[in-house]
C-alpha cells in the first residue's frame, strides 16, 4: 500500500462552531476519498483568536472535527494551534491506497459519463447566512447536513465499478473541477446545465443580489480555456456554474453503459447521485448545453 497525503483548511462558513469543526473536518478527509483512498490518521491545524473569542468555542470546532474523524474510523493524533486575527480550521490527513489503484482527475475517457454525488450552490447559501438573506435554520436543516456528510459510501460504491478519474467539488465550483477533468484528459466535457443538482434557496439568493467573492476569478480561470454556454441561461443560473464549494460531492467519470446502475447503487446506499454530463473525443475545453 501507498501512503497518501493531504492538507486542507477552511475559514468558518457558518457561525456555528460545531458545524464549522464538522464541516472542516469533512472536507478535509474528502482529498483521501477522492484518490481511492482510506484516511488514517489526521492532524489538527488550528488558527484562532484566542484574545477576542471564547476558547469555548475552540473546543466546540475540535469536538465536531474528531468527532468526523471518528466517524471515517481515522485517529486524530494531534495537531498544531497558532494565534491568528480569524478563525481558520481543518486537518492534514494521512492515508493509504493500493499504488495500482490511485484515481486522479486526469484518467477521463471520450464516452464516460460524468456524475455528481453532492449538490452545488453552498458558497451564495453562508454568505447568504451572513448578510441576513437567509434564515440560518433553513441553511440547518436543508444544507449543513449533507455538506457535514463524509464521501466515504460513496466512493466504497463506487469502487465496484470502473472510476476513471475522480474529484471533489471545492472552491473552483462545478465548472473549474470539471475543467481539471478535461485538461486532465484531453477531451471536452458537455455539462447538461438541467441535470445539475442545486441546493434548496441558491439560485433565489443569486436572484436577491448575493455572490461570492470567488465566482468572479472562478469564471476567469474557466474562460481562459474553451468554453461555451450554448443553452439559454440567467445571470443567477450562469453564477451558479462558478459558486465555491466546501466539502462538495465527488465528481466521478465512469463509462457510460455502468452510470445507471452505478447510480441506483448508490441510491440504494443512501447517496444521491446525478449524471451531469459526458466526456466527448473533441479538443479539451467545456460545453454547457
Amino acid at each position: 500500500m501507498a501512503m497518501i497525503n493531504t492538507v486542507d483548511f477552511i475559514t468558518p462558513p457558518v457561525d456555528d462552531p460545531y458545524w464549522f469543526g464538522q464541516i472542516s473536518a469533512a472536507n478535509s478527509i474528502s482529498d483521501i476519498y477522492s484518490m481511492g483512498g482510506k484516511p488514517l490518521t489526521a492532524l489538527n491545524l488550528v488558527m484562532f483568536p484566542s484574545k477576542s473569542l471564547d476558547m469555548g468555542m475552540l473546543h466546540d470546532i475540535l469536538q465536531g472535527g474528531n468527532d468526523k474523524v471518528v466517524e471515517a474510523g481515522a485517529c486524530l493524533v494531534g495537531g498544531h494551534t497558532v494565534d491568528d486575527e480569524e478563525p481558520k480550521y481543518g486537518l492534514c490527513v494521512n492515508g493509504i491506497v493500493d499504488p495500482n489503484k490511485v484515481i486522479t482527475n486526469a484518467g477521463s475517457k471520450p464516452g464516460d459519463a460524468l456524475v455528481l454525488t453532492k449538490p452545488i450552490g453552498s458558497g451564495v447559501l453562508f454568505n447568504a447566512v451572513r448578510s441576513g438573506k437567509l434564515p440560518f435554520k433553513d441553511l440547518e436543516q436543508n444544507v449543513l447536513p449533507i455538506l457535514a456528510s463524509l464521501n466515504d459510501i460513496a466512493m466504497a460504491t463506487a469502487l465496484q465499478f470502473d472510476v476513471h478519474a475522480c474529484t471533489d467539488i471545492t472552491g473552483f465550483g462545478i465548472l473549474g473541477h470539471l475543467l481539471e477533468i478535461s485538461l486532465g484528459c484531453d477531451a471536452k466535457v458537455v455539462v447538461d446545465f438541467k441535470a445539475l443538482p442545486v441546493y434548496p434557496y441558491a439560485l433565489e439568493m443569486y436572484h436577491k443580489g448575493e455572490s461570492t467573492g470567488s465566482n468572479k476569478g472562478n469564471r476567469e480561470m474557466v474562460n481562459t480555456h474553451s468554453f461555451e454556454i450554448q443553452t439559454s441561461l440567467s445571470k443567477q443560473e450562469e453564477e451558479l456554474l462558478f459558486d465555491p464549494q466546501t466539502s462538495g460531492g465527488l465528481l466521478l467519470s465512469v463509462p457510460d453503459s455502468q452510470s445507471t446502475n452505478l447510480i441506483k447503487t448508490m441510491k440504494k446506499a443512501g447517496v444521491t447521485a446525478q449524471k451531469i454530463g459526458h466526456v466527448d473525443a473533441d479538443p479539451a475545453g467545456i460545453i454547457v448545453v
